[in-house]
């Protein structure tokens, strides 16, 4: 069968690269075209277009670009009509996915949804076009069960979560050779993951970065983003004290004592490598402004939502200064914190449910399809 999928940021490339390595596995005859990233493009397949060209954060940064975005949903659709494919996933990415999603169902297209839309979160209307749109649509958030069946009395399928596949069955890190060859010696590490786009990469080391004095007996790394060139990273590490690594964030994780994480995917996947963190959060004033109003969530974090309190600690735009990085980085580091801190994660974990996310996914993908 042939599959269409459109992914538009990291957490969608990686989710979307082990969904592909599944459709191979479980249909031989397999043809997939795909918007994604650099491992979708290891999986297989034929890259139409990178994220990098379509990640614009905030309300503000989207109608600056309003022009590529148009012109961007026209050459998905030509594409899709030139491939006629048997079934079109989307992955995340809702401002551009159900744009697609409405058309294609108007042209006969099947549609599936792997990844939810946080319509929880807000624009909590998008359930009409979700149900007039979407076929079939595939959760991994415990919590979205209820919010779509019971409030909405829309079915989903809950899979799991993909992060614990995509944790489990990595390779192991050599943790030895990994310090050896990023320069690193034995002062325990605190990670910096400032996200994927330019715009809130520069948002967030500058106040990262401003307490890495307050904290010498540690060695602080930034785990720069696949889609970013190092040159872009060149200008935060003027400090000795700074080490760099480029798309080796697992890695990375494995090795760390603690971390400052920018909201995201990011803030789980440091939770499920069992690192306490401080979640990290500063945006362009006028699309924040905006975000506060409309979204009514008490957590920004997706540990905090899963758990439905607050397990590790935010900061949100104006909170997030240095004073209060370094109040609550230091209580990270306290011991007896950290102990309580990992006992949740336990707890998170098991909320997400076991491995196989990709492979149910993908099972149910076919099977709907048959």
């Amino acid at each position: 069968m042939k599959y269409y999928i459109i992914a538009g940021e990291a957490s969608g490339d990686l989710h979307g690269a082990n969904l592909m390595k599944e459709l191979y596995k479980q249909d031989t005859q397999a043809e997939i075209r795909f918007w994604g990233g650099d491992l979708m493009q290891q999986a297989g397949g034929t890259l139409v277009k990178h994220y990098r060209d379509l990640a614009f954060m905030g309300f503000a940064e989207v109608i600056q670009n309003l022009k590529t975005i148009l012109n961007n949903i026209k050459i998905c659709k030509e594409d899709i009509t030139t491939f006629n494919p048997d079934v079109i996933i989307f992955i995340d990415y809702p401002g551009f996915n159900m744009r697609i999603a409405k058309w294609a169902r108007t042209k006969g297209y099947k549609t599936h949804y792997y990844i939810s839309p946080q319509i929880w979160a807000w624009k909590e209307n998008r359930i009409k076009a979700i149900k007039r749109d979407v076929d079939k649509m595939y959760i991994i958030l415990p919590f979205e069960k209820e919010f779509y069946e019971v409030k909405h009395q829309y079915p989903v399928e809950f899979v799991g979560h993909p992060l614990i596949d995509a944790i489990q069955n990595r390779p192991i890190t050599d943790k030895e050779a990994f310090r050896k060859e990023n320069n690193l010696d034995d002062k325990p590490v605190i990670a910096l993951l400032p996200g994927s786009r330019k715009q809130e990469i520069a948002k967030m080391l500058s106040v990262m970065l401003s307490v890495v004095d307050d904290f010498p007996n540690y060695q602080f790394v930034i785990a720069g983003a696949p889609s970013q060139e190092y040159s872009f990273y060149e200008q935060f590490l003027n400090k000795r004290s700074i080490h760099f690594v480029s798309n080796k964030t697992y890695d990375l994780l494995s090795i760390s004592h603690a971390a400052l994480v920018t909201s995201g995917t990011a803030t789980l996947e440091t939770a499920l490598f069992k690192v306490p963190e401080v979640v990290c959060y500063k945006g362009n004033w006028i699309s924040y402004q905006i975000a506060k109003r409309i979204i009514t969530l008490k957590y920004i974090s997706l540990v905090n939502l899963i758990m439905d309190k607050e397990v590790v600690k935010e900061l949100i735009q104006g909170d997030f200064n240095k004073k209060s990085l370094k109040a609550e980085l230091q209580k990270i580091l306290n011991p007896d914190h950290r102990e309580k801190l990992l006992k949740e994660y336990d707890v998170l974990e098991e909320k997400l449910g076991g491995v196989g996310a990709s492979e149910n996914t993908a099972r149910l993908i076919i099977e709907h399809l048959k």
